[in-house]
């Protein structure tokens, strides 16, 4: 371990005092020894040491007292204020940035303590940094108001820490520009809050009251949309009716109402009666010509169901690869030449009645699809996957024993079952003969007859006698 310069000093002082004193005992020539030149020696290097380091220690000390007086003008005329204050608060020493904050000389800050230049209503801030500073000695900062000579008041920032023992260092800076910019840049932004929270209301009511009025422009449009769909469905509905009613009205013979007294036409008569005002399915059987499609007119016109039509399909007219469309509807493009949308006849009959004549001949890939509008009321135009719904009373009619198609295969069970829900058989005419006057003078007063009359010569006799001959 190095020696100090003390140290070595005295090391070698207690030789040379031991050395002298053998001497004195042992002989005065001693101090030509070889021992005594080795000590003169090293006295004279320990001499040139400590002047050497005399030498250092006046150079440092010179330095020192630059840099003392260096800091001095830095301490005292730094940009920053800065004061000295000891645990009680009492202010050691200032320099003169501080002095011209609070607006007197550096010597009345002196002796006075800190808390005498703070804003009082800042104190508590003050005090509280002031023992946090204490009790950690670590760094304290933060902002408050410190009072001037004058009693006005400005901001600072503070930094506070710990110097060396029992003294405290503060530096802080006049911030009273940026507290006041930064006033009123909050004032400004609550201001612009305010106006921003005010026109956003007045925004969002409007907002709502606009998506109100959309909602509403949208009911109304679906509204209309809706109401113009509907004429537009009515209007093809009823052109579709006047156009069926004219071809029928065209197509059929006039053989007026069911006119006989006999007792199978009667029975005939009952059974419509009791199934009129049913919507029930119907299904007349009877040989072709016994009028079938009368007894079908009749039940329809003593139904709820009068004020809408009676839709006839004869299913034995109707080409196989058209009978689907023309019962059930197609869309336009739904398969080659179907240029435009049909409604179906069961869309006509919505409402009223469809007779579906000569039943045994409809195909039994379209069986099953009838089977679902008796059971279930809805069906699928061809080419458009959307169901329909219809209220339609269903009248069928054969002159097959459909039985026996039944057992052949060529007749749906199901089907018939759900056909046969009130049967009505119509008597041919020779069975009722005594009905043949009844009809002949019906035929006479209509003007069909008439016409039959003039053109062929023929008498109400003679006509009677060529039913008779027939039957």
């Amino acid at each position: 371990m190095p020696t100090t310069p003390n140290e070595s000093g005295q090391n070698l002082r207690q030789r040379a005092e031991k050395l002298f004193r053998a001497s004195e005992l042992l002989s005065p020539d001693l101090t030509s020894s070889d021992a005594t030149k080795e000590l003169l020696h090293e006295l004279q290097v320990h001499q040139i040491e400590l002047e050497m380091q005399n030498d250092e220690l006046r150079r440092n000390q010179q330095e020192l007292d630059v840099a003392r007086a260096r800091y001095f003008d830095l301490y005292n005329l730094a940009p920053v204020g800065y004061l000295t204050f000891d645990k009680k608060g009492l202010i050691l020493n200032a320099n003169l940035a501080a002095a011209q904050m609070f607006r007197v000389t550096q010597n009345v800050l002196l002796e006075h303590l800190v808390s005498k230049f703070v804003f009082k209503e800042d104190e508590n801030i003050f005090y509280q940094q002031r023992k946090q500073l204490f009790e950690s000695a670590a760094p304290q900062v933060w902002d408050m108001r410190m009072v001037r000579a004058d009693g006005s008041f400005f901001w600072v920032h503070l930094q506070a820490t710990t110097a060396h023992d029992g003294e405290y260092w503060i530096n802080f800076i006049d911030i009273t520009e940026r507290k006041l910019l930064e006033a009123q840049l909050e004032k400004a932004y609550n201001e612009q809050e305010s106006m921003v929270s005010a026109r956003t209301s007045e925004l969002a009511l409007a907002n709502v009251e606009l998506k109100n009025e959309i909602e509403e422009h949208k009911k109304a449009d679906d509204s209309l949309r809706g109401a113009i769909a509907e004429i537009q469905e009515l209007k093809e509905r009823l052109r579709a009716e006047n156009i069926y009613l004219q071809r029928e009205i065209a197509q059929q013979f006039n053989f007026g109402e069911l006119i006989g007294q006999s007792h199978a036409i009667r029975h005939v008569f009952t059974l419509i009666e009791q199934v009129a005002d049913m919507n029930a399915t119907v299904l007349l059987l009877g040989e072709t010509g016994t009028g079938k499609g009368v007894v079908a007119r009749a039940i329809h016109a003593h139904s709820g169901r009068k004020a809408r039509p009676m839709i006839t399909v004869n299913c034995s007219t109707l080409p196989t690869n058209l009978i689907e469309s023309e019962l059930f509807g197609r869309e336009k493009g739904a398969f080659t030449g179907s240029d435009a949308r049909q409604m179906g006849r069961f869309e006509l009959a919505d409402g009223g009645t469809i007779f579906l004549d000569e039943i045994g001949e409809m195909p039994m890939e379209l069986q099953s699809k009838l089977l679902r509008v008796i059971q279930d009321g809805e069906f699928e135009r061809v080419g458009r996957p959307h169901t329909i719904k219809v209220n339609v009373r269903i009248i069928a009619a054969s002159n097959r024993n459909l039985e026996e198609e039944i057992q052949s295969g060529r007749f749906r069970r199901d089907l018939y079952y759900r056909l046969n829900v009130f049967p009505i058989t119509v008597p041919p005419l020779r069975l009722r003969v005594e009905d043949i006057s009844l009809l002949v003078n019906h035929f006479v007063a209509n003007w069909i007859f008439d016409k039959l009359a003039s053109r062929n010569d023929l008498t109400q006799r003679s006509i009677a006698r060529r039913i008779k001959t027939t039957t």
